[in-house]
């Protein structure tokens, strides 16, 4: 048996008939972690912020999910949600809900500290308060923690050659903008209930995933929907590398890093390779090109759509080394496999995404 299979039936046994909680459910990952964890087996409820017939991405779900109405930013809507949860084995959550944007965190400050770090905090304080028998708590860290290269911090990284970096669970953090501030007090926080109460934490540093259902103003979803639309597509800065991963990846990530993962433990989560934005671009023009989907299409970029300060510079590489060795996981599905199949979803679900772009 293959480490991927021993894995795989492992992780089906253990979430078998367990109660597992999503908070940001309806997000793009959390859709997609959801739709797992139910085709696994487990008894999911899922924490969202707006009504049943609202929700995009898990409305499928109505009969197969136990939903649950709160705001993370309100501690007693999350104590009732926490306290509700089925008892009859140790449960595990997953938090995921969060403001995820970096640009639209300059735009929101307040809220985007409030959701993702007082949310993170009541969660938190709720366990601890509800008494509630727990497996594992999973944060869902970001690469964008680590933000731009600090020379003065040179030490602090693994250099693997000269000009390439590979940030571990041991690289310095150096956010550059709001959205990734309050992610790195998220993290801390969550590992900090660990030293204090022995609450089980896990984080999770996930490096950039796109795929299917992904909102179309993050890089992957801008380039598709106007490669789609017209023929010139904009961005913003060309120059900085992100570390793509399928969403498909991401998710069995989480599974394995909650499941068999260290309480208190960290983990990077990414694919160990990486891509300036414009050449990501280029690829995703010329997989659609390829594939007849569309013609011919122009790259331009716009300054008016760079992100403040530092944020476009970073030059973010995955080091998943010990995700791999202590839980499993590694990096299955390709670049150019992942890309189609996101173009194939918004090309066929143009409804979806239609009022949501930012190009138009």
């Amino acid at each position: 048996m293959n480490i991927e299979t021993e894995y795989s039936q492992k992780t089906r046994e253990e979430l078998k008939g367990r109660a597992v909680l999503v908070t940001g459910a309806d997000g793009f990952i959390g859709s997609h972690l959801t739709d797992a964890l139910t085709a696994l087996g487990a008894d999911v409820s899922v924490l969202v912020h707006r009504n049943i017939d609202q929700l995009k991405r898990i409305g499928h779900l109505a009969d197969r999910v136990r939903f649950c109405r709160a705001d993370v930013q309100n501690y007693t809507e999350v104590f009732e949600v926490i306290n509700r949860l089925p008892k009859k084995s140790e449960a595990v959550i997953f938090h995921l809900a969060a403001h995820t944007h970096v640009g639209d965190s300059w735009e929101h400050p307040e809220e985007t500290l409030k959701t993702n770090v007082l949310g993170t905090l009541n969660l938190q304080w709720a366990i601890r308060e509800s008494n509630l028998e727990l497996h594992k708590f999973c944060y869902t860290g970001s690469s964008e923690e680590y933000g731009s290269y600090d020379s003065l911090k040179a030490a602090g990284h693994r250099h693997v050659q000269s000009d390439r970096i590979f940030l571990d669970e041991t690289a310095s953090l150096n956010p550059k903008s709001i959205y990734a501030t309050s992610k790195v007090a998220a993290d801390f926080l969550s590992r900090n209930f660990f030293d204090a109460y022995g609450t089980p934490s896990v984080v999770v540093r996930m490096f950039n995933i796109f795929g299917p259902l992904q909102n179309p103003r993050f890089i992957t979803g801008t380039v598709i929907t106007q490669a789609l639309c017209r023929d010139l597509v904009e961005i913003g800065s060309p120059y900085g590398k992100r570390d793509f991963s399928y969403v498909d990846d991401g998710v069995r990530g989480l599974l394995r890093s909650t499941l068999f993962g260290e309480p208190g433990g960290l983990y990077v989560l990414g694919k160990g390779e990486n891509i300036s934005i414009g050449d990501w671009a280029k690829l995703i023009l010329e997989i659609g090109r390829e594939n007849k989907i569309w013609g011919e299409r122009r790259l331009v970029t716009r300054e008016d759509r760079f992100r403040p300060g530092r944020t476009d510079e970073a030059e973010l590489l995955a080091d998943s080394t010990r995700l791999k060795e202590i839980c499993g996981w590694e990096s299955e599905v390709s670049w150019e496999e992942g890309i189609l199949k996101t173009i194939h979803w918004y090309a066929e679900n143009r409804s979806f995404w239609e009022t949501q772009v930012d190009w138009q």
